[in-house]
């Protein structure tokens, strides 16, 4: 029979942004849920006592953008390499992008997925089904048999669709059964480039991606969304136009969410140096006043979530020539230290950098899940045991030959950050553990 894992963490100071709680108190586990927080039951006997003293105990993170590259890299065990990371990272909710080898397009695929991220016993994975067959822009594929597989929305992941009519009937159908779609704007036409067009771009020689490539695909989406009805989560923001765009949208009331990449949020067109294939991304890197902008609408609650944008790029495909490498980096592990790293930038608090990776991703995720929300991203007695315990004093130094991830390339590469995970409780059960 197998012993039940009962978990005391002791004399760390609980942060939940959800609810405002902030003080120094004891949490105790057991089932898989949270038992208590503060007081604890007389009969509550632990098989395992951490002691979270000078820590920080904090809901699991929610990364909602995390490429896992399976199926399609099971011969590397992508998989297990990629969720490894996560939890290194205090990542407990991961979303994932369709845009894997084959596309995340019909059932099975979806439900093999699951059932191998489930085996792991380490993140918990929630799919995004694609909007399309196969990500081609033609026809729509089964929106119902995937939610049913497991998908949690609909996406194109970096594809940008090209036909407007598909894309109103993906909203009609959408809107009809009450799914929510997650697109990156991108315009079909002018996203075409591989650096953000300015100045840098132009004396690098470089092809350049116009703002405009974001703002025409935000008044796209926009116009279809007050015709349709539909729920939509922009992906990716990269720009202040971008941002004024979706500020208005939502006062008009459209239901529509978004999020910012750890890359936009800190870096800018200039960290592409001399073409270091390392700051080749999607979207690209753009000028600092956009990177402010972003800063700004992430403070001020427009912009509802920070991601890791988590994308492993092998050797070969990174160390070419700028403009044919793949662009990507690896984040996951550093979404946490680089969400601190801005909440000391910025001078907002510590509640404050913690909730725009827990409690507001998990709002947008459980949007998308409606009445299957599994209550992620919050600590409560009887809520979920997902939990990350870092230690905020403690500095280190990204080198990429210590990832955990198959993904070594990041232009943060050097960079020191603050703030180590300890340990991340998945499910009352301890997944990592440094």
């Amino acid at each position: 029979m197998k012993t039940q894992t009962k978990i005391l963490i002791k004399g760390g100071r609980v942060i939940d942004p959800a609810s405002g709680f902030d003080a120094i108190a004891d949490v105790a586990l057991a089932d898989g849920v949270i038992q208590a927080i503060g007081k604890m039951a007389p009969d509550f006997v632990p098989t395992q006592t951490i002691d979270a003293s000078g820590c920080i105990v904090a809901p699991g993170l929610v990364d909602l953008a995390v490429r896992l590259r399976e199926p399609g890299h099971e011969h590397e065990r992508m998989l297990e390499s990629e969720m490894a990371a996560a939890v290194a990272g205090g990542v407990t909710s991961l979303v994932c992008p369709p845009d894997t080898d084959p596309v995340l397009d019909e059932p099975g695929l979806v439900e093999m997925l699951r059932y191998r991220a489930e085996k792991l016993q380490q993140a918990r994975v929630y799919p995004l089904g694609a909007l399309t067959h196969g990500l081609a822009g033609e026809t729509l594929t089964e929106m119902m048999q995937l939610t049913e597989a497991g998908c949690v929305a609909f996406s194109q992941a970096d594809v940008a669709l090209s036909n407007t009519q598909v894309l109103q009937r993906a909203f009609q159908y959408a809107s009809t059964f009450g799914y929510a779609i997650w697109l990156r704007p991108q315009d079909f036409y002018l996203g075409q480039g591989v650096a953000a067009s300015g100045a840098l771009a132009t004396r690098m020689g470089l092809s350049g991606v116009p703002v405009a490539a974001e703002t025409i695909a935000l008044h796209t989406i926009f116009e279809l969304m007050r015709s349709t009805q539909a729920r939509v989560h922009i992906c990716r923001l990269s720009s202040a136009a971008g941002l004024e765009l979706v500020r208005q949208a939502k006062r008009d009331g459209l239901s529509v969410t978004c999020d910012v990449s750890i890359n936009s949020l800190h870096l800018t067109d200039v960290d592409m140096g001399y073409f270091d294939s390392r700051a080749r991304l999607n979207p690209p890197l753009r000028q600092q006043r956009d990177r402010d902008a972003l800063r700004a609408g992430l403070l001020d609650g427009s912009i509802d979530a920070l991601v890791s944008d988590h994308t492993p790029v092998d050797e070969d495909a990174k160390n070419l020539p700028f403009a044919e490498s793949e662009p990507g980096a690896t984040g996951v592990e550093l979404l946490l230290s680089l969400a601190l790293k801005w909440s000391v930038d910025s001078g907002v608090g510590l509640a404050r950098a913690l909730e725009v990776i827990s409690a507001s991703p998990a709002r947008v995720l459980g949007a998308s899940l409606g009445k299957r929300q599994d209550r992620v991203g919050r600590l409560l007695a009887g809520g979920v045991a997902d939990l990350c315990i870092f230690d905020p004093g403690a500095a280190w130094v990204v080198e990429p030959d210590a990832l955990r991830s198959q993904g070594k390339h990041t232009p943060f590469s050097g960079y020191e950050l603050p703030g180590r995970v300890r340990c991340t409780i998945v499910a009352g059960q301890m997944a990592y553990q440094a």
